[in-house]
């Protein structure tokens, strides 16, 4: 079947799939700027027009980077670029949707805190003890879920892991809003954060992962029974 008879979603997925071969072979490589859109094209027998929404696919995917004036090149390829449009989804999701984003971080977030309590510094322990105390400061609901990000960002951040620290970074910074809303809506909610970001903090200083892992479970679990309710509500 030539490509004039083939629909245009399997020529495009075809110059994806070719382009992603290239990389996974190391012929093209991060950094790399890549061949003209025509030279491209005729190198793998497609038509110009497949081949740039093929880019334009992987560019959304985070995967190149259209530069201006100076080409396409391939990204450095880090979590956070490849999880770019996973960050995104997060932010918009509600409902059901947005429970299981949460229930995914209700996983994830437990063995994060649980391998940073072996791996903490003691300066890591002081930033977040800077970020507690700058929540309790806080006068404001955006100003205070700010602090509680950067604290969650430390605890993954200090686990080492940069493909965990993109997946849950993804999740708290995109559910910004829906967690501004939580604050302004449940009463003495930041109260008991502050409880909780207690329990966890004396966890990783105590080096326990297993108290950590408990403490972390208890914190994400408040937040998806926040996340039922929500989502209980939008399909009244």
């Amino acid at each position: 079947m030539t490509e004039e008879t083939t629909p245009r979603t399997t020529v495009t997925e075809r110059a994806i799939e070719q382009i992603k071969a290239k990389l996974a072979s190391g012929e093209l490589v991060p950094g790399q700027r890549l061949p003209t859109e025509r030279d491209l094209a005729a190198e793998l027998g497609l038509s110009r027009s497949s081949m740039r929404e093929a880019i334009r696919a992987l560019t959304v995917l985070g995967v190149l980077e259209a530069r201006h004036g100076a080409g396409v090149y391939v990204t450095q390829l880090e979590p956070s670029d490849l999880l770019e449009t996973f960050g995104a989804v997060a932010e918009i999701s509600r409902g059901q949707t947005l429970l299981h984003l949460v229930q995914v971080r209700k996983i994830l977030e437990p063995a994060a805190a649980s391998t940073a309590a072996a791996r903490i510094t003691e300066d890591g322990l002081a930033l977040l003890r800077a970020e507690m105390r700058a929540m309790e400061r806080g006068t404001t609901s955006e100003e205070i879920v700010g602090h509680d990000m950067e604290f969650h960002r430390l605890i993954t951040e200090a686990a080492g892991n940069p493909v965990l620290s993109a997946i849950l970074g993804g999740l708290n910074n995109r559910t910004f809003r829906a967690r501004v809303w939580r604050g302004y809506q449940e009463e003495n909610v930041f109260a008991r954060t502050f409880r909780e970001h207690e329990a966890i903090y004396r966890a990783l200083a105590d080096r326990d992962p297993e108290a950590a892992r408990i403490a972390a479970a208890v914190h994400i679990g408040a937040v998806e029974g926040w996340a039922r309710t929500q989502a209980e509500e939008d399909e009244a």
